[in-house]
């Protein structure tokens, strides 16, 4: 689709007549202000995921080519450099605890005993058999830091008018070079989004429904994360429970936490 997009434009200005100068202004003030739109909207998108603190239970049912299973686990999350996990179900898991500060990433395995610190390339790994890596959940940064972006239309969604933002890197150490979202109009959270590779090879799929007003914003309860380099229906992320900006004690983010 994206090289579809650029094959019409650049037929239409080929095709298009020469500009005079006043013309050329008004459409470079209309490409600035369409540009002000699109942070604008990430602005209030980021505003409604985002906050200074978060405590999520949540189930996330990895689907497999015979059957699926249910991990469930709780999260706590403070800034976007701080977050710790602990898995509850199944018993194979039970017990299983991560911990984020900053770009660093441990991970506590109760059946050894062990804890030990992902990195590089062994981030891309995927997180129990899901179709989301570890990297995934390192990224935690406002979508307004990461990326440039621009309106390339609208689209409906399950009875829900939307706008098409294309998100381009603006910084070197993400985790997709582009992405392809589509925002809610009215209210200001994602239904869908497309990751993309440096090379323009589509990664991964998400789709974003069960939108609900929780602590005065909106957010999706369920998310279906889909890599698409791999077969199967994905894997769904249910938010059973969840609270914004509540208080949390301190060592939950220390390495001390992993084997409390």
């Amino acid at each position: 689709m994206k090289q579809i997009i650029i094959l019409l434009l650049s037929i239409i200005s080929i095709c298009a007549p020469v500009k005079t100068w006043a013309q050329t202004e008004k459409t470079s003030a209309q490409t600035s202000a369409q540009t002000e739109d699109a942070t604008a909207i990430l602005n209030r998108v980021d505003d409604n995921i985002n906050s200074n603190t978060s405590v999520t239970k949540s189930n996330m049912i990895i689907y497999g080519r015979r059957n699926s299973r249910t991990v469930t686990s709780i999260g706590y999350a403070q800034g976007k450099n701080q977050s710790f996990s602990e898995y509850l179900a199944p018993e194979r898991e039970k017990g299983t605890k991560m911990l984020k500060l900053e770009n660093n990433l441990w991970i506590y395995s109760p059946s050894t005993d062990r804890t030990i610190q992902l990195s590089g390339h062994m981030l891309k790994q995927s997180l129990m058999g899901s179709d989301l890596s570890y990297e995934d959940m390192m990224e935690n940064r406002k979508l307004t830091e990461m990326y440039n972006s621009h309106v390339i239309g609208t689209d409906t969604i399950d009875g829900r008018e939307t706008w098409i933002l294309q998100l381009e890197a603006k910084v070197e150490d993400v985790s997709y070079h582009s992405r392809k979202v589509w925002v809610d109009t009215q209210r200001y959270v994602p239904l869908r989004e497309e990751l993309y590779a440096k090379s323009g090879q589509l990664l991964k799929k998400t789709e974003l429904k069960d939108i609900k007003r929780i602590d005065g914003r909106w957010y999706p309860t369920k998310m279906n994360y889909k890599d698409m380099l791999k077969d199967g229906k994905g894997t769904d992320f249910i938010v059973l429970e969840i609270e914004f900006n509540t208080p949390i004690p301190p060592y939950i983010f220390t390495k001390a936490s992993l084997k409390k």
